[in-house]
Parts: structure tokens; sequence; C-alpha cells
């Protein structure tokens, strides 16, 4: 039985006798504006919105206006629709929704855009594709949560009232890391990752794809990479490894939602899954005595046999992946085994190096300088940056991490040195650092939704033209699975995403975080399960398991 227009709106057309169809129609016409819009704030915040006077409602059919440049939007756009209208794609003007690459003013950059909706039209402008696209993404979130979801709905006669939004972002670099280094997760859960990062405006899959625990990539050269450094752990998700078939295809996935995959191979430290496959790589032709943490054994850093075997791992790795960027670590790696390695020390000497901290960066450089030779851009953890002394090539990119240990530390030297930074600080973008205490995890590593809000490190008021972005991580220690993801990541990240894009004037806390929580019937809808946001929402029984 319909209770009030509320019932009627959000039942399902198709699950009701036919006799019921034009009296259902009749009655969704009637819906208001200001009713159907209730709840459908865009987040990250746009730039600026100006409501106007009437409403776009949707009939029966709904024509899309694009030109070959617009295609593959209107594709995705038709894609994410079709379940609910008829859909004409068109090159003509006088459409239902009308994307259009045009010359928008410099403001809007590569990934603005000007979204404008009044009774007649949709009507979405943008310099690039990707501008398009992120205008998509505000445009579905004035829809409502089943058809943001994919799931059945009743769409005709449902109104979004008049609006401008002009938006652009304020990082080119908004980047979610997930390590499947530690815990492997399956090619299904990462597209799914790939999606919501889309919804949140995010632009970089950084994939943690190798590690103490694990070796995740598909090396054709290689083999043992994956046949044994794929199943040195023996948690439960910690054996597994992605074929370089799977690999393309994840590319190709986050290509097509405007997301670059940007690849983490770390040396010479967290590499104990390489070197029990290939143990002749370390110092001693040893195999670490452990898997579960990060120990001294490392690839050696005084033999050439080494860097001809990472030369031709990245080889491959530059093949799959055709972002500008290559990841390669570069933190955590204790000295003991180089400080006794006589071709260490050898090399040292060779070099004219100072000690074998010297030697990780005379290490790291020789890596960045054979990708520069392939035209990309290497990244390092900011541990490279520590120490005054040794210059490290210009295509370097350092990545801001340990506030616990060195604060701005790696901010401010890779500044001084020119070198452009991703901000990422483990306080407080780490989004495995739980609310409450949990396993490893003790109370100093914990934070809420209102910490990231108001006090994080990485979002800086006045970040200058070295800085390329920020980033947030979920790292999977001490076996962090698939199922316990989503309510480390959600709500929390709503927040890291408003950091990265949006650069106007921030609502207070509360305000913001009100409108979060109008976006979690969408994330019921798409399976997300949801975890607390603040500490005092906690309940006794609830658990991070």
């Amino acid at each position: 039985m319909v209770q009030n227009w509320n019932d009627l709106r959000h039942m399902h057309f198709w699950s009701l006798p036919k006799s019921f169809g034009k009296w259902l129609f009749l009655g969704a016409l009637m819906i208001t504006s200001s009713f159907a819009a209730l709840g459908q704030h865009v987040l990250p915040t746009p730039l600026k919105t100006e409501m106007s006077s009437g409403a776009y409602q949707f009939g029966e059919k709904l024509s899309i206006g694009y030109t070959g440049k617009e295609k593959e939007v209107a594709k995705y756009l038709t894609e994410r629709l079709k379940a609910y209208v008829t859909i004409k794609r068109t090159s003509g003007t006088s459409c239902d929704i009308q994307l259009q690459l045009t010359e928008l003013p410099q403001e809007f950059g590569k990934e603005g855009y000007q979204l404008k909706i009044d009774e007649k039209a949709i009507r979405l402008k943008a310099n690039t594709e990707a501008g398009l696209f992120y205008g998509v993404q505000s445009l579905l979130q004035l829809l409502p949560a089943e058809v943001q979801a994919g799931k059945e709905y009743y769409l005709l006669g449902y109104q979004i009232p008049g609006v401008l939004i002009t938006d652009a972002p304020k990082y080119a670099w908004r980047s979610f890391m997930l390590d499947a280094g530690r815990q492997y997760q399956t090619p299904e859960f990462i597209k799914r990752y790939l999606d919501h990062m889309a919804m949140l405006k995010m632009n970089v899959f950084h994939w943690h794809l190798t590690e103490g625990q694990g070796w995740r990539i598909e090396i054709k050269k290689y083999p043992k990479l994956t046949e044994i450094g794929s199943k040195v752990a023996e948690g439960k998700e910690q054996q597994g490894f992605y074929t370089q078939k799977e690999i393309k295809d994840i590319v190709e996935y986050a290509r097509k939602l405007r997301i670059t995959v940007v690849p983490e191979i770390d040396v010479p430290g967290h590499s104990e899954a390489a070197l029990m496959a290939y143990p002749e790589l370390s110092c001693f032709g040893e195999a670490p005595k452990t898997v579960m943490g990060f120990s001294d054994v490392l690839y050696c850093g005084g033999r050439e046999e080494t860097y001809t075997f990472l030369e031709n791992v990245l080889d491959e790795v530059c093949e799959l992946f055709p972002s500008s960027y290559i990841h390669l670590g570069g933190d955590e790696a204790p000295k003991g085994k180089w400080n006794q390695c006589p071709h260490c020390q050898g090399k040292i000497k060779e070099e004219g190096l100072k000690n074998s901290h010297e030697l990780q960066l005379y290490f790291s450089s020789r890596l960045a300088n054979y990708l520069k030779g392939k035209g990309k851009k290497a990244i390092f953890w900011g541990d490279v940056v520590y120490h005054d002394g040794f210059k490290l090539p210009d295509n370097v990119i350092v990545h801001w991490w340990n506030w616990r240990g060195h604060k701005d530390l790696a901010l401010k030297n890779a500044i001084k040195r020119g070198h452009q930074v991703i901000c990422n600080t483990n306080y407080y973008t780490y989004l495995n650092f739980p609310i409450t205490a949990w396993s490893r995890y003790k109370e100093a590593r914990t934070f809420d939704i209102q910490d990231i809000y108001n006090n994080n490190p990485s979002d800086l008021a006045d970040p200058g033209s070295l800085v390329l972005g920020m980033g947030c991580a979920l790292w999977t220690d001490w076996h962090v699975r698939e199922y316990m993801v989503d309510r480390r990541v959600f709500p929390r990240v709503f927040a890291l995403a408003e950091q990265m894009w949006n650069s106007g004037e921030r609502l207070p806390f509360d305000a913001f975080y009100r409108i979060v929580k109008e976006k979690y019937p969408v994330l019921r809808e798409k399976g997300i399960d949801i975890g607390p946001g603040m500490k005092e929402e906690i309940e006794a029984d609830f658990s991070w398991e």
C-alpha cells in the first residue's frame, strides 16, 4: 500500500500490477523539483554552485548530443542510464543532454567543467574529455541513489532542479593507493574500487604490487617471481598474482574512468618475496629468514647483476603500464648486510660515495635514470631526501609519507631541491589506521574523519607549484582482507577526496559531515560496508574485522 509520495517515488514500476502504470506516471509528474533534490549534494564540493528556477524532468526517452570527440564519455553516460530511459545518441545540438568540448577559460584547466541544468536541457562543457567525465560524475550525484548504484528505479518524471555548477580540481594528482603486496585482492575487487575512485573524482590508482609478503605482477623473463614469490606468505588472501593479461584489462578499465594506474615496484627494501624467488640477488646469496616484517636482506647494491635484473623487470612493467610515472618505493631499507657486503662496499668506493645510505641513493638514481630514458618519471618515498649531499635525477618525484617520524622534513627538502611532491602522510591519509585500536594499531595510530578534515598535515593551504597533488593509502598490514577494506575507507575517504579536489572555501566540519551522511543510501545501494566516521559512533560490539 502506498502511504505517501516518498513511498511512491522509491517503488519500482515493474514490480506493480500493470493497472497501476498510468496512475504512477501521473503521480510521478507531481513530484516537485525541491522534493526530488533532497539530499542530492555533490561531493567533492564544487567550486561554485548557483541554483536557478526551473527543473529538468526525465521523460521516457533521452537524447545525448555529442561530436566524435566526446564519444567515449557519451558511451559511459549511456551505459549508466540505459536501464532507466530509452537513449538516442546523436550529433545534434538540440538534445536533452549536450556534451561539448569547447574552450573554457584557463582556470578550468584539463579537468574542470561547467554543468548547466534548466527545464530545457542538461548542458555539460569542458576543455577535455576528462573534464566532461567529472561533470558526468557530478550529474549522476543529482540522481536517485538507486540509479547511481545501477539498481532498479522508475525514473520517469524525476526532476533535477535548475543549477549552474562551475568546477575545477585543486590538484592534478589525486590518488588512492591499495596494498596488494601484503594481501592479494581479486581483479573484480580492484575494479570495484576503481569505480569508487571515479565517484570521488580521484584520478590515480597507486598499485603497490611488490612487498615482503608477495610479488603480485607476472614478469615473463623471471617466472619464479610469481611461481615462488607470490606464495611466500601463508595467511588467508596472501597468495596470488596478476597475469599480464589481467593487468592490461585493469589498466584499460581504469583508463575509461580517467584513472591512471601507477605501479609500485618497491626496491631495495620490502623485497623479501623477490629474494625468496631469486636469493642470488641478495648480498650473500641468502633468502630472507622471514617475510612478515622488513629485514636487512636487500637486493645487493654492489653487483651489476642486480641492476640488470631490475632493468629487465622495469622493461616489462613499462610495457604493461602506459603511465608516465613508475613508483620505485625506497623506504625502510636497513643497511646491515650492505655494511658487511664486499660488493656494496666496493661500489661505494668505486663511485666515491660516503656510506651505505648514499649507495641507496646511487641505486635509486640509476633506476630513475633508466626510466628517464624511457620517458618516465620515478616516484620514491620521502626517505630519499632526508639527508643532504646527494643530487637525485630531475625526473624524481618525492612521496611524502612519514609525518610520525620526520614531520614535514621530506616536503621541505624535496621542494628545496626542486622535486615535485605528493602529499600522503601517515597522519591523516593512511586509511588502514583505524578509528580505534585494532591488532598492532594502538591508540597512537588511530584517527576519525574529523581529524582528517581539520588536522590533516597533507592538506596544504598554499601548496606551491612543486606540490603535484595529494594521495591516500590503504595498507593491508596485519591481514586486512578484502571484506575489511570498505569499513576502513568509508566514510573517511570523503574528507580526503574533498581536500584533493575542492579549492574553494571549506564548509564547517559539522555541515560537511551531514552531507557525507546523506551519501550513505548511495553507498549501501552500491553494497559498501560503511564503517564509523567518528570515535563516538563506535558501538560496543563493533569490530574492525
